[in-house]
């Protein structure tokens, strides 16, 4: 695999060439001015910056996931702050749910970006409004953790099978909800070790998610 080659096998921008400009760096030339500037410029930037708290920190997602769970980053750690949720953890649900496509509807009936059921909306409510459906999806995952103790990989099994099955012996569980686990907790574990890649991610995006990225990509305009 070359570097510049998506490990999703989507389109990349091509990084802009430096273009030599007309001021104090062109050419990579410094007449003292400049030098006084940057110096100036620098330590009033030093001043004015507060190191990032380790909190911001561990609410960073992991680089594993696809470009269109990057996407929703930003919001990712937001509902993680909301809820108490491992930001990891609700992107690897939003990844098989429906790879970040807030308009995605499943054969079953479930809707947005949490693949939630309309049972679980308000009648005001909008399923496809992100932050609705970050609501009421979440919502549910919490309430599956609470049922699992804390176990992660019980919590997948109960977002996807219902709460009950937590408490079932596995092979009780529908061949759906082993299949979640199956991806989701391996993907979940290798998204809190220190890599860029998942095996198990990519595994899952080759066999059953390729076509589901694809939309969503679209969907999200990105590029």
């Amino acid at each position: 695999m070359s570097r510049a080659q998506s490990p999703y096998q989507y389109p990349q921008t091509a990084a802009s060439e430096y273009e030599p400009g007309s001021g104090c760096l062109s050419g990579f030339l410094l007449p003292p001015i400049c030098v006084l500037i940057l110096i100036l410029l620098l330590g009033n930037l030093a001043l004015s910056q507060t190191p990032p708290s380790s909190s911001s920190i561990e609410k960073t997602i992991s680089p594993i996931f696809t470009p269109e769970i990057q996407h929703w980053g930003f919001w990712i750690k937001q509902w993680a702050d909301e809820t108490g949720l491992d930001p990891n953890l609700i992107a690897t649900v939003m990844q098989i749910e429906s790879c970040g496509d807030p308009r995605a509807v499943s054969s079953s009936g479930a809707l947005g970006l949490f693949q939630v059921m309309p049972f679980h909306f308000q009648p005001e409510d909008d399923p496809f409004d992100p932050g609705t459906n970050a609501l009421r999806g979440l919502s549910y995952l919490v309430r599956s953790m609470e049922s699992a103790h804390g176990n992660a990989r019980l919590a997948l099994a109960g977002y996807n099978g219902g709460i009950g099955v937590i408490k079932r012996i596995e092979s009780d569980w529908s061949a759906q909800t082993r299949r979640y686990v199956q991806y989701g907790w391996p993907i979940y574990q290798q998204a809190g070790q220190a890599t860029g890649s998942s095996l198990s991610l990519l595994e899952w995006h080759q066999n059953y998610g390729a076509s589901l990225c694809r939309q969503a990509h679209r969907r999200l305009g990105l590029r």
